[in-house]
């Protein structure tokens, strides 16, 4: 089925391989990301836009002795096909097969790990460095893409790899846009980026020809001051000033190209850039067309490009239930205001910009500056709900602890992607937020159940002036609770609920998986057997220590449920206050253990860490038949 892309096992398959061959390879290894992606979904369009760059760089360097090191791993598939995980890709982001992103423990061909983005040139920067010290000769390459360029690390690895002496090449992959579209300076000056073919031709002719030395300094001075003439609106200039030599722009999406750049630059020494265009979602017309839909479209028909509804929901998305009441408090506030690090679409916040986008601020990827400015918006007195994902708020923990709760600023912090997310794995799982944040003083974190909770909170946070308020919730559909027609409450409690009653033995929850627990006591009490309490609460900080100190005085045995992890989120907060009250109360957690999780889906991941329906059943029925 595929002439060319049969042939290919590993990296030394490609180099005997012509130009025509390389370009015919291309086109394949396209149809089968897209006959894969097709039935099993995952990141397409940075992937289809990236197949040449990571052909050339196979065909012309050496891995894995010369080391590629990707940005996010989005861009990565056409590596993983050809580094010895061709058939396994078909089980790409499943459990039990490959992870999404590069992943060291994976391949010897994955150099470094890649999940949040702006890392590679950092991290690429190690790499060179402990070769030079080794007195190792391998190459270092650093592929970013121009929406991970505005992610403040990319440019602390900028600055510091262009005053060192390590030999390291960063390609910028620059397709106009990330997931949404691209925000910043940054874009901006790369899409003015113009070159004349005269001037690479002697700035490379005269960098190869040129030692080191007075006479090399004063020829360079010579070509900069000439540049002027050359290059109208020369894009070169910011790398430049930080000590790269640039090269490019060069089409990124032409192997030809490609190769023979890459084997010009493969000679020389020191930090240089190479700056491609590409298109996202490249030979794939749909993908090209609406390339945010594509980032990871979902399931699709791989010769129509009809994308696949598996199955209609009458459940709403957190992200939608998110958005639109963020929508409905700025219509009722001046003061409140959305900001985002490049996650609109993702996180629902692309409803307030489409109605009011002067209340909407996408930051870029850039989650520390995302807090930090909503600091600042806070302390002028607006009240910006700032959505991050739960995993990339780890990002912006400084800032969160000095800029926002260390000042007492009300700002509400939205991490949607709570718990396990799924498929994209151990980088994205939003795992550790509970426990990480609960710790801060000043803080309030909330953790609804459901959608109308999520709604209640939110307007709870709006009315709040008592510092930084965090809600927590998870990827995916909610419970199918009415929420759109239920007007705000009168008042607001940040008190727990008790949901059923029982004995013996209390179960104390928070988020939706006290939803499970009840279903799991109901199906107890329906055998006509003894069933536990099942307490919600709501708040994992503050507790509320009043129906704390009824549980403990009335219960023997506590059972604690969360999807974050159990040691120093619920289980650490309600074990602490048992310990403090010196009782004899035993408490057991159930959650996600103290390990990273890998991919798969959340109803496959959540059976794993045993806080799934079944295995809150299990442990339920366990423990009751102590009484």
């Amino acid at each position: 089925m595929y002439r060319q892309l049969d042939k290919v096992n590993f990296p030394s398959d490609l180099k005997g391989m012509s130009l025509e061959e390389l370009k015919q390879l291309c086109a394949e290894i396209r149809d089968y990301m897209i006959e894969c992606c097709a039935s099993n979904p995952g990141h397409l369009g940075s992937s289809l836009g990236a197949v040449e760059l990571i052909v050339g760089f196979h065909y012309v360097y050496d891995a894995p002795y010369d080391k590629i090191v990707f940005d996010v791993g989005h861009q990565a598939y056409a590596h993983k096909i050809i580094t010895g995980r061709k058939e396994i890709f078909r089980k790409n982001r499943k459990k039990d097969g490959i992870s999404g992103f590069t992943r060291m423990a994976e391949s010897e061909y994955d150099a470094f790990g890649a999940g949040h983005s702006s890392t590679s040139i950092s991290a690429a920067l190690g790499l060179a460095s402990a070769a030079m010290m080794r007195g190792l000769d391998e190459k270092v390459v650093a592929l970013i893409g121009d929406g991970a360029l505005s992610g403040g690390l990319a440019f602390e690895g900028l600055n510091n790899a262009g005053s060192s002496k390590a030999d390291l090449l960063v390609i910028i992959n620059d397709n106009n846009i990330s997931i949404d579209q691209n925000i910043g300076a940054i874009h901006e000056h790369l899409l003015k980026l113009t070159t004349d073919p005269t001037y690479n031709r002697i700035k490379t002719h005269i960098w190869n020809r040129i030692g080191e030395g007075k006479f090399r300094k004063a020829i360079q001075e010579m070509v900069i001051s000439a540049k002027s003439s050359l290059v109208k609106k020369s894009g070169g200039d910011l790398f430049e000033a930080l000590g790269f030599r640039y090269f490019g722009p060069i089409d990124g999406n032409d192997i030809g190209q490609v190769v023979l750049t890459l084997r010009k630059l493969k000679e020389l020494k020191g930090p240089l850039i190479l700056h491609t265009i590409t298109t996202k979602g490249k030979g794939f017309a749909p993908a090209e067309e609406d390339q945010t839909a594509w980032h990871a479209p979902g399931m699709f028909d791989p010769h129509t490009g009809k994308r696949i509804v598996q199955s209609e929901h009458k459940e709403s998305r957190y992200q939608d239930v998110f958005g639109e009441v963020l929508l409905e408090l700025a219509r009722n506030d001046s003061r409140v205001v959305g900001v985002t690090p490049a996650m609109a679409s993702g996180c629902g916040m692309n409803i307030l910009a489409k109605e009011m986008p002067e209340r909407f601020f996408d930051v870029g990827i850039e989650e520390e500056h995302a807090v930090t400015f909503s600091a600042g918006l806070a302390a002028s007195g607006m009240k910006p709900f700032c959505n991050i994902y739960s995993s990339f708020s780890q990002r912006a923990y400084d800032q969160i602890i000095h800029d926002v709760a260390l000042q007492g600023l009300n700002v509400v912090l939205c991490f949607d992607r709570a718990g396990l997310v799924g498929e994209d794995g151990a980088t994205h799982h939003g795992s550790f937020d509970m426990a990480a944040y609960r710790s801060i003083p000043g803080i309030t974190m909330a953790v609804p159940r459901n959608e109308l909770e999520l709604k209640n909170m939110m307007f709870a946070a709006s009315r709040h002036t008592g510092g930084p308020f965090i809600i927590r919730y998870p990827r995916g559909y909610g419970e199918g609770v009415e929420w759109r027609n239920a007007s705000f409450p009168d008042n607001v409690r940040m008190k727990g609920e008790k949901l059923l009653d029982g004995n013996h033995v209390a179960v104390i929850c928070v988020g939706p998986v006290a939803n499970r627990a009840c279903e799991a006591a109901r199906e107890m009490a329906g055998k006509g057997g003894k069933s536990p309490a099942v307490y919600d609460m709501r708040y994992i900080k503050p507790l509320d220590e009043e129906m704390l100190g009824e549980i403990i005085g009335n219960f023997k045995t506590i059972v604690t449920i969360e999807d974050g992890c159990m040691k120093g989120g619920l289980f650490g907060a309600v074990s602490e206050f048992v310990a403090m009250h010196g009782t004899g109360v035993r408490v057991r957690p159930l959650g996600i253990p103290d390990r990273f999780i890998g991919q798969g889906s959340q109803k496959e991941l959540r059976e794993e860490c045993g806080y799934d329906l079944k295995g809150i059943l299990t442990v339920l029925e366990e423990e009751m038949s102590k009484f």
